[in-house]
């Protein structure tokens, strides 16, 4: 969370005015869809003006960006400390640690639903730079979670053998998976339960030493 103890009265009028234009944002992209949604559909749900909208925006594509950015770093603050991919140094650890990062992933999508499906179901559709980014993050995902494998191995806790770049590429595919599934069927907590334990066995029990 940013400190604004220090920032005057107007900056935080401004702060807080360019969140309200992007939680309006997702209200309407979720409601009506990316590409159906106007700048006036975003400024009459706040009553604003257009060009109070691009004093803080260039377009709503540039609150996708923002989007996609926030998203990166609840990922990331997820991940430090004790979910770093060096913080476990025994399968008994990593069991505690999956089910810890499982349920720290699932609360950010969980918190903001709409962040979630404009991310994975709209973003693609929007142009080619846009669906670059997205791959990027997916491959950047693939790398974070292949220094998990690797960390295991070294540690001796993983299989030896194991194809650490692949195998952190297919675990990021399953979150997908997971992740869109949440989407269709938000309120099957037990589902989402099931396919967590699910993933977390293939995490394990799938590339632990025999």
């Amino acid at each position: 969370m940013n400190d604004t103890s220090s920032l005057s009265r107007a900056e935080r009028n401004r702060l807080q005015l360019r969140a309200d234009i992007i939680q309006a944002a997702f209200i309407e992209f979720s409601e009506r869809g990316y590409h159906q949604t106007a700048i006036a559909d975003i400024a009459k749900r706040l009553g604003i003006g257009h060009g109070t909208f691009y004093r803080h925006f260039a377009n709503k594509r540039d609150i996708l960006e923002h989007v996609i950015d926030d998203v990166t770093q609840k990922i990331t603050a997820a991940l430090v400390a004790e979910n770093a991919p060096t913080a476990v140094n025994s399968l008994a650890e990593y069991r505690v640690q999956c089910a810890r990062i499982g349920q720290g992933l699932a609360q950010i999508f969980a918190e903001n639903p709409a962040m979630a499906r404009l991310v994975l179901l709209e973003a693609t559709s929007i142009d080619k730079e846009m669906t670059q980014r997205l791959m990027n993050l997916l491959d950047w995902g693939g790398q974070l979670v292949a220094a998990y494998m690797a960390h295991g191995v070294r540690q001796g806790f993983f299989r030896a053998d194991l194809d650490v770049t692949s195998t952190g590429h297919a675990v990021v595919g399953m979150i997908l998976i997971s992740a869109l599934r949440f989407l269709t069927n938000p309120s099957d907590l037990s589902e989402q339960k099931r396919f967590a334990e699910a993933i977390q066995s293939v995490l394990i029990d799938g590339i632990a030493p025999r």
